[in-house]
Formats: C-alpha cells, sequence, structure tokens
C-alpha cells in the first residue's frame, strides 16, 4: 500500500501523455537521481550495516531503470537534454529535521514517498499511453517503484520505531501539501491542476 494522502486526478496522466517527450526526458532524469540518492545513503552512513545491501541492490535496480528508460528515448528519437527539475523533491526533503537519528530516518521517509508519488503518477500515465511498449514497461517500472518505497519505509522503521506512524503521516501530510502546490510542469512530480481536493 503506497503511503499518500493525496492522490492525483487520473486526468493527469492523459495530460502526462500529451506531453509524453518531456515526460521521458523528466524520468530518465529521475531515474538517474534516484540511484544516486540510494548510493548517498551508502557513502553517508558507512556504519549503519543494514542500509548496505538493500541501498546498493535499490542503486543497482534504478541505474538498470534508468539505461531501459535512455533506451526509450532512442527509440523515440528525442533527446537526451539536460532540463530543469522539479522543485518537488526539493521541497519535501525541507521537513527533514537536523539530528541524528531522526534526520535518516526522516530522509529515508522522504525517498519513500517521492517513491510512492513516483508510482502513481506511473500507473496512471500506463493506463493511458497508445504505445503498448511503453505502457508494459511503465506497468513493470510501476511495480519496483512500489517495491522501493517499500524497502525506505522499512529501513526507516528499523532505525527507529518510536513515533513512527506519526511522523510517516506527518511527511506524508507534508508531501502532499508540496504536490498540491507544485506548477503544471510536464514532469513526474508536478502538476498541482490535476489533484483531487
Amino acid at each position: 500500500m503506497l503511503n499518500l494522502t493525496l492522490k492525483t486526478n487520473r486526468s493527469w496522466g492523459s495530460w502526462a501523455a500529451s506531453h509524453l517527450d518531456e515526460i521521458l526526458v523528466d524520468h530518465v532524469h529521475c531515474e538517474k537521481k534516484a540511484a544516486g540518492t540510494a548510493m548517498n545513503f551508502l557513502f553517508r552512513y558507512p556504519h549503519i550495516r543494514l542500509l548496505q545491501e538493500p541501498l546498493a541492490a535499490l542503486a543497482r535496480e534504478e541505474l538498470e531503470h534508468f539505461e531501459i528508460v535512455l533506451k526509450e528515448l532512442d527509440r523515440k528519437k528525442i533527446d537526451f537534454v539536460p532540463q530543469k527539475p522539479s522543485p518537488y523533491g526539493q521541497k519535501v526533503h525541507r521537513v527533514i529535521r537536523d539530528e541524528e537519528p531522526a534526520k535518516l530516518r526522516d530522509t529515508l521517509l522522504c525517498c519513500a514517498v517521492i517513491e510512492a508519488r513516483s508510482c502513481e503518477r506511473l500507473s496512471l500515465l500506463s493506463d493511458v499511453l497508445e504505445d503498448l511498449g511503453l505502457r508494459e514497461l511503465y506497468k513493470e517500472l510501476l511495480a519496483a517503484e512500489a517495491r522501493h518505497h517499500r524497502i525506505y519505509v522499512e529501513l526507516a522503521r528499523e532505525i527507529s520505531s518510536a513515533g513512527f506512524e506519526d511522523r510517516l503521516l506527518e511527511i506524508c501530510s507534508h508531501e502532499s501539501n508540496v504536490i498540491s502546490r507544485a506548477q503544471n510542469l510536464p514532469r513526474l512530480h508536478s502538476g498541482a491542476g490535476f489533484m483531487n481536493s
């Protein structure tokens, strides 16, 4: 189950499909950033044993997804160009506290909710795509995003279970506030005009 307190309206999928070239470029950048995020945990917290194998495996899978979506760009003859990112991720991370271990747990939970939003958006997009190959690919990728969400949640719980559910809800509510105010950019984590109230 995805921990989201605000669901995206189904119309977002059709809107995103009408901006598919930019969405695909954004998706490639997102997969690369997700791999880098997982690797950053390994370098920042080398002394925390329980993070090492799960996040090393997650980083490898994100890099594999990066390569897969990059090949989709090639297939569709879309250039992989620099792109101004949505400010979504940076704003979600503003809820992270400074002191440890709260900082680590909060960061893991922010990653979890971002993965959940990615999963939800890929699901909506896959439902409306006319390109059957891309539709099947996105259905496979969204299953991985859901699994990554679960991994981050479970790791955060292992770091500290005290007040876990309350903090998870706080971060999910914060993410909902961020996404509800997001600009209508053709990005996976944007499109405020397509949110349910």
